[in-house]
């Protein structure tokens, strides 16, 4: 603004109407770089006496003001700046004045609120380029802090130059470390260096234990990273690393990192971290610690990596800590970076299980002399070994190469392998082909135990209602607990899980006709000499799957058959007609047995599980019949590893006596000794003898083996689920009488430990879970954090996962270590512990008490 502008802009001024009770105008002429100094010299103003202040004039201006002219207009010039408010003679003057600047400084600061006061005054002509722009004024506005200080514009500044949203310096860290490690080819802090805030930035980082001359930000990266761990891993355990690590900063290098991995920018912190970690070779120092050292590392995404090393490495050498598995996993799954190791942690968890299962049985065995008692054995107890496997390996099959783990995990899953196999297949196997070799020779079946054969009679004729029947293939017994449990869950409904045996051989044409109504069941040869096989019939009538929905007409003419993929698919319109005054609705599920085939039966199964209960929903919602069943056809055996040579059978006998057979069953000529196989009750034909491997084994046969197997009689493949549903309408009886037996709530958690009040920046608190997982209770996550008493969290929030199923798991309690923010803390305030769900919305407010006796307030970067 040039002199004749400042005229211009002062005759303004002095000819706008007095405020009310003024008799005259005084103008302060604030001019503190002496800018315009000369120029006021020769100033005329119409009728406006101008008064220069020389810094020895104070005593004569305020006689001329308060005495001598009391009623003319006054320009009152003034140059000099006052350290202290007493040293201003004419402060009273200036405080019933009116002011004027015409610096661009002034006009900024005016612009910004800042207060004109010689040492700020100083910053914002230091960075006069930056002011110079009015986006980037515009930016520190939006920032909407108070600049009453030179530490706080300078943060503005570069938050400003960030076009970050807050003016929090532990953001500014990230900001500028996310531009990149090498320090000469960082945008952003080549921006700070034109700007010449090189040396302010210098000293944030200094105030964060960053101590060498010249700025490279790789180094300041490794040092916030590396102190940050050792206020969880202690610097002792960090030998060779003490270069990077201040102690005497250790919390705030931990706040500055914790912000990070809870902020959006996580993603970009792990590929930083990563790249440090192998600058100073971190694993190398880290897989040197025990586990408990390490369990609660969070900064560090490399702990994953070491804490599961030595995990697998452990179970490699069989040396398995069930109870250490569990808790690591606990421990880690609520930390960040947890979802990338899920696959690895849950497989190991799978393995903890399954040694508490050996444990718990490898001194007896499984030498039960009744075959009805193993089958009761396996239904209530055994089968949890192969959900066990099951889920192992489809953790398994879920995780992603890593080469520093991969050939230790691959001699866990050795190790798994031989357990599932070689032990429990094997020695179960063993014992359920003896205990049962008689009777299924004798009857085909084992006596007292509910026959596939039977399935329609009993569940299907009685029902007073429509029935809907989910027959899904291969859904192995140990998968129906599975779907039992999520309908319990999920559904208003009362579930029973029953098992049948299933026919033997344990294949779909002769399962799926044994769940079709009959008086009988046969086979008969049909083809010609090259072609022929064996086609079962129920009275007669063919049951292939063309064939199943007249077989079920047979009986009952309101009966339909239905792919389940067409049920899925077809719009309610195109549905509705079809089903619509039916009495019987047979729906065929096949994606266990079809992707076994393919080799991913394990995932099958999960998603199997998925897509019945979709389709219950869908029949519960388009046709609201109470009564839905989902049985199977047969189970299956599933081994990750071929068999060996050793492990498979032949059938010793001429192949011109051969009928039909697979790799675990065989179908023969009246009168056939096959030497290796065990006789079973061919029951469709008197001129046919059927036999069946033992155990695990297989029948050689050309071709791949396949891992997927079944057909003979082991548990696994004999023993059908039977999973009775009845759901429950909004104006049932037993559902408003018993609502809260139906309804799923999650489970609950609270504070165990007793203290309220709180005497250090880090401490632990207890805390439990109320009620155990169960049919009505589900899985729930919590956060935890505390707050002041207006809600601002003073800590970030720590996750629980409230997944207890069993009372000797709900005595451990959730251990959580909690870091306050740097601050000052009132003893006599109020603060708050908030339990809070999932989805962030407060579930218990618990008052504490904070007194830290040496609490500073918040870190000042410019001390």
């Amino acid at each position: 603004m040039d002199i004749e502008q400042i005229v211009q802009e002062l005759k303004k001024k002095f000819a706008q109407p007095l405020p009310e009770f003024y008799r005259r105008r005084i103008v302060v002429w604030y001019d503190a770089d002496r800018e315009f100094e000369n120029d006021v010299d020769g100033l005329s103003l119409d009728a406006v006496r101008v008064i220069k202040l020389t810094g020895s004039n104070n005593f004569e201006v305020k006689k001329i003001i308060a005495v001598d002219d009391t009623e003319g207009d006054i320009l009152l010039y003034n140059p000099i700046t006052y350290e202290r408010p007493d040293d201003n003679w004419l402060m009273d003057v200036e405080l019933y004045s009116e002011e004027f600047r015409a610096d661009m400084v002034s006009i900024w600061m005016e612009e910004l609120h800042i207060e004109d006061s010689p040492n700020l005054r100083e910053i914002v002509k230091r960075y006069r380029k930056f002011f110079a722009a009015k986006e980037r004024r515009e930016r520190v506005s939006k920032l909407k802090v108070k600049l009453n200080s030179s530490g706080q514009i300078i943060l503005a500044i570069i938050a400003a130059l960030g076009n970050m949203d807050s003016c929090n310096a532990k953001n500014i860290f990230r900001k500028v470390l996310i531009a990149g490690l090498d320090t000469a080819n960082n945008a952003f802090y080549a921006d700070l260096v034109k700007l010449g805030a090189e040396a302010d930035f210098a000293r944030i980082a200094n105030s964060a234990g960053y101590g060498e001359t010249e700025m490279d930000l790789r180094h300041l990266a490794t040092q916030l990273l590396l102190t940050a761990a050792s206020h969880v891993l202690r610097a002792e355990n960090m030998a060779g690393l003490e270069q990077y690590i201040s102690e005497a900063h250790q919390q705030l290098c931990h706040e500055i990192v914790t912000e990070w991995m809870h902020s959006d920018d996580v993603d970009s912190l792990k590929i930083i971290a990563g790249e440090i970690e192998k600058d100073v070779k971190l694993t190398e120092v880290l897989r040197k610690l025990d586990i408990s050292d390490l369990l609660r590392v969070e900064c560090l995404p490399c702990v994953n990596e070491v804490v599961l090393g030595k995990l697998m490495a452990d179970i490699a050498d069989s040396n398995i800590d069930s109870e250490l598995i569990r808790r690591t996993v606990e421990t880690r799954r609520t930390l960040t970076w947890f979802d990338e190791w899920e696959p690895m942690y849950e497989a190991l968890f799978q393995v903890a299980n399954m040694q508490d299962f050996y444990m718990a049985h490898c001194s007896d065995g499984f030498h039960v002399v009744e075959p009805k008692a193993i089958w009761e054995a396996y239904t209530s107890e055994y089968y949890k070994m192969d959900a066990c496997y099951r889920q192992f390996m489809a953790s398994y099959a879920k995780y992603s190469y890593n080469a520093e783990l991969d050939d230790l995990f691959k001699r866990v899953a050795t190790l798994v392998e031989n357990l599932y196999k070689n032990w429990f297949l094997g020695e179960l196997g063993t014992n359920w082909s003896n205990s049962a070799a008689e009777q299924l020779q004798k009857l085909g079946y084992i006596d007292g135990i509910e026959r596939q054969s039977d399935f329609y009679d009993r569940y299907v004729s009685p029902a007073k209602n429509r029935v809907f029947v989910i027959v899904s293939d291969a859904l192995r017994y140990g998968v129906a607990t599975s779907l039992e449990e999520s309908l319990k869950k999920e559904a208003l409904c009362q579930v029973k899980l029953h098992s049948m045996q299933a026919v033997f051989p344990t294949i779909t044409k002769f399962g799926m006709a044994a769940l079709l109504p009959h008086k009988k069941l046969s086979v008969e040869l049909k083809g010609n000499d090259k072609t022929e096989r064996l086609v079962v019939l129920a009275d007669g009538m063919a049951t292939d799957a063309g064939n199943r929905e007249a077989v079920l007409k047979a009986t009952n003419p309101k009966s339909v058959a239905i792919k389940a993929s067409e049920f899925k698919s077809l719009k309610r319109e195109e549905l509705t007609p079809r089903l619509n005054g039916m009495d019987v609705v047979y729906i065929y599920h096949d994606t266990i047995d079809e992707a076994g085939h393919k080799g991913d039966v394990f995932t099958a199964c999960d998603t199997a599980v998925r897509e019945i209960m979709d389709l219950m929903k869908r029949v519960i919602n388009m046709f609201r019949a109470p009564n839905v069943y989902v049985t199977a056809d047969h189970g299956f055996l599933y081994t990750r590893d071929a068999l060996t040579e050793d492990e498979k059978v032949d059938k010793t006998t001429d192949s011109s006596q051969d009928i039909e057979y697979g790799r675990r069953y065989a179908i023969m000529q009246k009168g056939s000794t096959p030497e290796y196989l065990m006789p079973v009750k061919f029951l469709y034909n008197e001129e046919m003898d059927a036999f069946a491997p033992r155990e695990n084994t297989r029948i050689k046969m050309r071709g791949n083996d396949g891992n997927f197997v079944h057909g003979g009689i082991s548990l696994q493949e004999m023993v059908v689920p039977v999973v009775e549903c009845y759901f429950l309408r909004g104006d049932n009886k037993e559902l408003l009488q018993n609502r809260s037996k139906y309804e799923t709530k999650p489970v609950t958690i609270g504070l165990l430990s007793t203290g309220r009040k709180v005497s250090n920046l880090i401490f632990n608190l207890d805390f439990f879970q109320e009620t155990l997982v169960s049919d009505n209770r589900e899985k729930a996550e919590y956060q935890v954090y505390f707050t002041d008493e207006i809600g601002n969290k003073i800590c970030e929030p720590r996750r629980i996962i409230a997944d207890k199923k069993t009372e000797e798991d709900k005595q451990k309690p959730f251990k959580i270590r909690f870091n306050l923010k740097q601050g000052k803390y009132s003893n006599t305030d109020v603060y708050y512990l908030v339990i809070a769900d999932d989805s962030g919305l407060e579930i218990n407010k618990i008052a504490f008490q904070i007194d830290i006796p040496f609490a500073t307030d918040d870190f000042n970067f410019f001390a």
